[in-house]
């Protein structure tokens, strides 16, 4: 089977339609799909839900996405790096479903496995708690979190084989791995594909069987929010 698709837009053109959920991996910056999140605006896709540790910054990441009105609802464990989301928020404009980092990992991953829902301590007593069952555990509340699949789930990896077995580098691992699971259909953008076998199997962080399509970026920006220089 031939998962590589000669561009981002190739790739998703015939899956991407309005009101899908989205899962997109990446931690700020760090190991986003640049391009496959800019099909995503290019195909232009309406009234989407965006699953992501945060929102890019503006301009950049699913910054893009928010600012072509494209996301109605992100569900997120971090958005202060980004003033069109704030904006979008404070006027009843996007809908937010904050979620604990941990807790979002944990969603995905249940997502990934099967796992409908399951208990955690985190949350108990805040805002997050609102509505939510709660049980008691050998004496500790417990709060019960659902389960998170995405229609798509958008990864960046450093290398794949050609069967879609993926290698994240350093830190751009990530939430890249349990956004590959959590996907019904999951796209990965990769610097390089090898021939099968070719990949040493004690290193490949996502199997193949999770992911769908392939899209080459020799050359990705990765781009940082924030960079501090000495003064000197």
């Amino acid at each position: 089977m031939n998962k590589t698709y000669p561009s981002a837009v190739d790739a998703l053109r015939d899956i991407l339609r309005d009101g899908q959920k989205l899962a997109v991996g990446g931690f700020g910056l760090c190991g986003i799909p640049e391009t496959l999140i800019q099909a995503v605006k290019d195909l232009g896709a309406q009234n989407l839900t965006a699953i992501s540790n945060n929102a890019g910054v503006d301009g950049f990441g699913l910054g893009l996405l928010l600012n072509s009105r494209q996301v109605k609802k992100m569900i997120a464990s971090y958005v202060g790096e980004n003033k069109e989301f704030e904006r979008q928020f404070l006027a009843g404009e996007l809908e937010l479903e904050f979620t604990p980092q941990g807790t979002l990992a944990e969603k995905l991953r249940a997502g990934g496995c099967g796992i409908p829902a399951f208990y955690t301590k985190t949350g108990v007593g805040t805002l997050i708690a609102e509505g939510k069952e709660e049980k008691e555990f050998d004496g500790e509340r417990y709060i019960m979190e659902h389960a998170l699949v995405s229609d798509i789930s958008l990864v960046k990896a450093w290398k794949a084989d050609k069967s879609g077995n993926l290698i994240y580098r350093y830190t751009a691992r990530n939430f890249n791995p349990v956004v590959a699971m959590a996907g019904k259909i999951t796209v990965a953008e990769v610097e390089e594909i090898v021939e099968n076998g070719e990949l040493d199997p004690d290193q490949i962080h996502t199997p193949g069987i999770y992911v769908h399509r392939l899209v080459v970026n020799s050359a990705p920006e990765k781009r940082i929010e924030q960079r501090t220089l000495s003064a000197s």
